[in-house]
């Protein structure tokens, strides 16, 4: 599955002055890791991002939010967030919920 590039370099953008980010194709997308820890990343035209167990039920609730279920098997505390929802205020704040998640585990 080939996945978005624009919206890669956008986040790449996003992240560029983000100590410990690093990315890595994976899972036909391409995630993006804060210290050795995914955040977030792209499969398709969509965001997904990595929540706290306390965050993602209310991030479900947001438009265009949606559980990510790539292998028929709900990944819990991850979300799909609409790529055509996503103007630049939408991604960074999304992405910040990501890295703040991936921030609050230990590196790996």
């Amino acid at each position: 599955m080939a996945f978005d590039e624009t919206l890669a370099a956008r986040i790449r953008d996003a992240l560029a002055d983000s100590d410990g980010v690093t990315d890595r194709r994976m899972f036909g997308g391409i995630t993006f890791m804060l210290n050795g820890n995914m955040a977030a990343g792209v499969i398709g035209d969509d965001l997904i991002v990595r929540l706290g167990a306390e965050e993602a039920p209310a991030a479900l609730a947001e438009p265009g939010v949606r559980v990510f279920d790539f292998t028929g098997r709900p990944m819990r505390n991850w979300v799909v967030v609409d790529g055509h929802r996503l103007d630049d205020h939408h991604l960074r704040d999304w992405l910040r919920k990501g890295l703040d998640y991936a921030g609050s585990l230990p590196p790996r």
